[in-house]
């Protein structure tokens, strides 16, 4: 990174796909605005191209920020993600190249603790299967053995991360009467206060919990965190839901406690190796299956639009954006904390 403070001179913006015409207009105002607006992700030849000729980025998760498209951007002074994780940018040499990156986060903690939610009962009560049942009509009777599935009242939730989002999905549990178990780098007081939830290691938790819900980031340290070790320790019983990265779990493995009984069923709404999803996944019925609409509903949208356009006017301004994931980037420019 330069040692020498730099202005952030902002003219020109690129947006990596069709986002919600809030967060548009507001770049619009302020700068010559490209978005573009074909089937996502952008074409890599496109988006080498394009990024070349602007000051500032907005990336969508589908898009692979790599190495090779940060050098390609040449005058590339931030990239502004639309969502909370960052495992698609390259931010330790976006770093080096002295560039800042801003995320969305917060704005989206509601809507995904309730899609975790959607998908919980989902599983619990095999709405999916009754629906499919009736759908290709096969609904006869009343049949007191027909699809019985688990109860949530009073079970155990099991939290793997309880940072925003973990701690909002907590908050819902309350209506059924939930104890709460948490595996957390750092202990949550608030948690613990209100939720009675207690911090435990990862195998506890996976031998004790009912439900069990991911909500950490993708990094190195978490990537495949959890194998066939840790899902070999779970009930027959347990329903396992992932509404954070797909690759924290190495989905063979996931793909063989669901065909061998080792759980009762999984919500998904990533994948490891997304959009493209492990084949046998598709074969089960014991398995809810969505596509990354954890912040999907129209007021999380906009309001991550909004961020992430805002994070980009604010930095113009020479004023420091509301959400940066580098902060030792920014200190490389003629910024107003």
């Amino acid at each position: 990174m330069r040692a020498h403070k730099r202005r952030p001179a902002i003219e020109r913006v690129l947006i990596t796909g069709k986002i919600p015409e809030v967060g548009l207009r507001l770049l619009q105002a302020h700068f010559a605005v490209r978005q573009y607006e074909g089937p996502l992700p952008m074409p890599r030849p496109q988006l080498l191209e394009e990024v070349a000729q602007c000051e500032a980025l907005v990336s969508l998760v589908a898009d692979r920020i790599d190495r090779e498209v940060i050098q390609a951007g040449r005058s590339l002074k931030l990239i502004s993600n639309h969502a909370v994780g960052v495992d698609n940018i390259d931010v330790a040499f976006a770093t080096r190249q002295g560039i800042v990156v801003t995320n969305t986060p917060a704005v989206l903690s509601e809507a995904t603790a309730d899609l975790t939610w959607a998908l919980i009962l989902a599983v619990s009560r095999r709405v999916v299967e009754g629906d499919r049942l009736v759908r290709q009509g096969r609904f006869t009777a009343w049949d007191p053995l027909l699809l019985r599935g688990q109860d949530l009242v009073g079970k155990t939730l099991g939290l793997v991360g309880a940072g925003r989002i973990g701690s909002a999905v907590a908050r819902r549990a309350a209506g059924w009467q939930m104890p709460i178990l948490y595996y957390s780098r750092t202990a949550k007081p608030e948690l613990e206060k209100h939720h009675s939830a207690r911090k435990v290691d990862l195998p506890t938790l996976f031998e004790q919990a009912d439900v069990i819900s991911l909500h950490l980031p993708l990094t190195d340290q978490t990537h495949h965190l959890i194998t066939a070790s840790l899902l070999k320790r779970m009930k027959p019983s347990a329903v396992f839901v992932n509404t954070a990265r797909g690759a924290i779990v190495r989905e063979a493995d996931l793909v063989r406690a669901l065909e061998e009984g080792w759980i009762a069923g999984a919500g998904l709404d990533v994948f490891e190796h997304e959009p493209d999803i492990h084949p046998r996944l598709l074969e089960l019925s014991n398995v809810v299956l969505t596509p990354h609409i954890g912040s999907a509903t129209y007021t999380t949208r906009d309001a991550m639009a909004e961020m992430a356009a805002k994070n980009i006017i604010l930095f113009s301004q020479g004023q420091k954006p509301l959400s940066v994931v580098n902060p030792e980037a920014l200190a490389g420019f003629e910024c107003e904390s």
